[in-house]
């Protein structure tokens, strides 16, 4: 059987999620953070998130019969936490395609630190938009979606019929993108008003020849165990402000 529903799940809150927030609001240009980016693990309140992501997964019981996740830490951290005493990356897929954008020569850079240290890749932005602009060393949104068509060739003609998918803020409205499918400017739009909180759970469900979006970003499961509720930006290649 082909994937008929599609749960996307953020990595909880990361500490390189806590450093680049609070860069931002000291004005640095440049994220605090020694870790490369595969390699930045979850916070405490990430931790917390993941186990509240595994009593919604509880509740569930076999609901979900596959689970993939980025290869980068804070991913798998979130996935094995949420799986409990059988969780381990042993029992979900890890592919590098579902990995986070990668930045170039942007990265640990805060929106200032960009415009500071690279206003030609800010100009390069403002003409290109976010969809198509390409940071040195890096990706635009554009290539990461390629890579995402790529891994659903394999996951959408099945065998598992429920797939759980937990990986980053890009990845997730990236396959919105080309699930329901958005152009370029509808994707834009809709994130410029909705944001992929940490540990949340996106749904889509098969609606004929097509997907429909049921549910976005829903972090019932985090208020409900009294985990905290966060939003961290995601790219720094945007208008300083």
């Amino acid at each position: 059987m082909a994937v008929s529903e599609f749960w996307l799940v953020r990595h909880g809150e990361s500490i390189g999620n806590v450093a680049a927030t609070n860069a931002e609001i000291a004005g640095l240009e440049v994220i605090p953070l020694d870790e490369r980016d595969a390699d930045v693990p979850l916070s405490r309140t990430g931790r917390d998130q993941a186990a509240a992501l595994g009593e919604w997964l509880d509740a569930r019981g076999s609901a979900i019969d596959a689970y993939w996740s980025s290869p980068y830490l804070r991913a798998r951290e979130t996935l094995t936490i949420a799986l409990g005493a059988g969780g381990s990356d042993a029992t979900f897929l890890i592919d590098e395609r579902l990995r986070d954008r990668e930045l170039g020569i942007l990265d640990l850079l805060t929106r200032a630190g960009v415009a500071a240290r690279h206003p030609e890749e800010m100009a390069r932005r403002r003409h290109l938009g976010k969809f198509y602009h390409r940071p040195p060393g890096g990706e635009s949104w554009a290539d990461v979606a390629l890579r995402l068509r790529s891994l659903l060739g394999e996951v959408l003609p099945g065998p598992a019929e429920r797939v759980m998918v937990v990986a980053h803020d890009a990845v997730v409205m990236l396959l919105l993108y080309i699930l329901l499918p958005l152009r370029e400017d509808e994707l834009l739009s809709f994130a410029d008003d909705h944001t992929v909180l940490n540990a949340s759970v996106t749904r889509l469900v098969r609606s004929g020849s097509g997907w429909e979006l049921v549910e976005f970003s829903e972090v019932g499961h985090l208020q409900r165990e009294g985990a905290a509720v966060t939003a961290h930006p995601g790219d720094p290649d945007v208008e300083p402000g």
